[in-house]
């Protein structure tokens, strides 16, 4: 009892200490102790050439740091040293030559910085550590994020690293009011997240507000900015987005310069931008790469294509259904005839091929790109053709389904929402017909208008009545007449462009 009582007391010790000492035998048994039954960390214990012989110890992660580097740089410099003094700044001054070095003394860092990759060096009568990055990743290559290609743009993406991201928006704006501002997120992974802006133009009240709710996290692990964005977003139970994401460091420039503020996560090539607007789903950096004339109608195309894709199945429904006298007589015919023999209502046939639908296109983005290419062709043409000969199904709800289908793909960030308001308004017109439906884009409105993303209306360029305000919504004006950025956005410095060409 008296054992269990001492080894209980001994753990207490050690869980109390946050600064190491001047023995370098205890500080070692700290480290042991903390990293006890775990054989990743390395110890390697050597002394220099002086006439005292120092006793040196550095202690890293097997598989996360540079062995090369820390034999070359940090051992053979030691161990060749015949200087008496036994300073740490002399040591690190004009013994070892290494570019990135910091000195701690807080066990909790100490050990933060080993899992990190960083190599530690302990030395004997002193008490601070000198802590070297010596990170030494498996990376993936910088290359085009296959979820954001571009015809006409740079072929560049983000990678899991964020010292690689930061470096890649770096090199886009060379700009002194360009800031980076570093924090550690999760109890337990010990996340790094990178809030970057420009200075000189973001707004310091969406900053703060950033700062406050990211401070508000309390949460053992973030893998990915999707935890941070499901935790710091506005309207949580809307099916729209409040915050933006993106693989491609343009796209994270441009916003920045625009006066909005980006976060990058560690581990993760996905990058968070914000305040992010309703306007910004039908935006593409694309569109700023080619003529303005070309954009404007990619741009409009994609504005039709989201009316079709929620709207089409339910106007088709409430026509055939409620309004037989507002269709064509030969097309209405049409219609009846296809639909003979089809033991189902026009509402089931409907949900049962968006089921259908979203089945393949989820199968064909999950699995393998030779499988999943050719599930989603066959199954669609197979399954189509057997259910309207089987007389499942008519054939016209196929057509309709299929150009749903292929209209979503114009708004790509926004599959989710439109799956949702599609649904709502095929029941709605299902209940009241065309009644039901335009409810249904009132009510969508309404939600739209009430929106917020960090203090910023969602709907803010959309429902604007000034000139330069519109200059970047439905149509993409020239560069020449883009004069000022966003409002409520950039509340610094609005004025993007002087010397117009009118």
């Amino acid at each position: 009892m008296l054992k269990k009582r001492k080894n209980k007391t001994l753990n207490r010790d050690r869980n109390k200490i946050t600064k190491i000492t001047k023995s370098i035998d205890k500080n070692i048994n700290i480290f042991q102790e903390l990293f006890k039954d775990n054989d990743s960390i390395i110890y390697r214990s050597f002394t220099d050439q002086t006439s005292n012989k120092r006793k040196y110890c550095i202690i890293f992660c097997d598989g996360m740091a540079d062995k090369a580097s820390i034999n070359e740089y940090i051992i053979d410099p030691i161990m060749k040293n015949e200087d008496s003094k036994n300073d740490m700044d002399d040591l690190l001054n004009d013994t070892i030559c290494y570019s990135d070095i910091k000195k701690i003394d807080n066990v909790e860092e100490i050990v933060e910085a080993i899992l990190y990759g960083n190599t530690v060096l302990l030395c004997d009568y002193n008490d601070q550590t000198a802590v070297f990055d010596t990170k030494d990743w498996k990376l993936r290559s910088v290359s085009e994020p296959e979820s954001e290609v571009v015809v006409r743009g740079p072929r560049e993406g983000f990678t899991e690293s964020i010292n690689v991201n930061l470096s890649l928006i770096r090199r886009k704006i060379l700009s002194k009011d360009l800031k980076y501002k570093y924090k550690v997120l999760g109890k337990q992974t010990k996340t790094k997240i990178c809030i970057c802006y420009m200075e000189n133009i973001a707004s310091q009240a969406i900053l703060k507000e950033l700062e406050k709710r990211l401070d508000y996290i309390d949460i053992d692990g973030i893998l990915e900015s999707g935890y941070i964005e499901e935790l710091i977003r506005d309207e949580p139970l809307s099916p729209f987005i409040t915050m933006g994401y993106t693989e491609r460091p343009d796209v994270v420039a441009a916003n920045l310069l625009e006066g909005k503020i980006a976060l990058i996560c560690d581990g993760t090539p996905v990058a968070l931008t914000l305040p992010f607007l309703f306007i910004e789903y039908f935006q593409a950096n694309e569109d700023y790469y080619n003529n303005f004339i070309y954009a404007s109608i990619n741009r409009i195309l994609r504005y039709i294509g989201f009316f079709l894709t929620t709207s089409t199945p339910a106007i088709y429904l409430a026509l055939v259904t409620y309004h037989q006298e507002m269709i064509p007589t030969p097309l209405l015919i049409s219609i009846s005839a296809a639909r003979e023999g089809i033991p189902f209502p026009t509402i089931f046939e409907a949900i049962a091929m968006i089921f259908v639908f979203e089945v393949l296109r989820e199968a064909g983005v999950r699995l393998p790109k030779p499988i999943g290419a050719t599930i989603s062709i066959v199954g669609a043409l197979v399954l189509g053709d057997a259910a309207v000969n089987a007389r499942f199904v008519s054939a016209p709800i196929v057509i309709i389904i299929a150009l749903t289908g292929i209209s979503s793909f114009l708004v790509p960030k926004m599959l989710g929402p439109v799956l949702i308001i599609r649904i709502i308004f095929l029941f709605l017109a299902s209940f009241l017909g065309l009644y039901g439906y335009i409810f249904g884009v009132i009510g969508l409105f309404i939600h739209l208008m009430s929106m917020r993303s960090f203090g910023v209306p969602y709907m803010m360029d959309l429902v604007s009545t000034q000139y330069q305000d519109i200059k970047d919504t439905a149509i993409r004006s020239p560069w020449w007449y883009m004069e000022y950025r966003p409002k409520f956005v950039s509340s610094k410095n609005r004025i993007r462009k002087k010397n117009s060409i009118k």
